[in-house]
């Protein structure tokens, strides 16, 4: 049996929390940020987590997280 791969572009854009949940950092913060208003700019600073029905496919991609 081969060893599982870790796709390394979704290792750095996710990790494990304590419980065993994914952390992602929300979109729409990199460019055309004059537009967006400061309360939003400061909301998407935060991270949040992966939807539940997402958790398997980001398991699949990121074994050993």
């Amino acid at each position: 049996m081969p060893k599982i791969k870790t796709n390394r572009g979704a290792a750095k854009r996710f990790s494990k929390t304590g419980k065993g949940h994914f952390k992602r950092a929300h979109a729409y913060k990199s460019h055309i940020l004059t537009k967006k208003e400061s309360k939003r700019k400061r909301r998407l600073r935060h991270a949040t987590l992966v939807h539940k029905k997402d958790e398997h496919s980001i398991q699949r991609l990121v074994p050993h997280i």
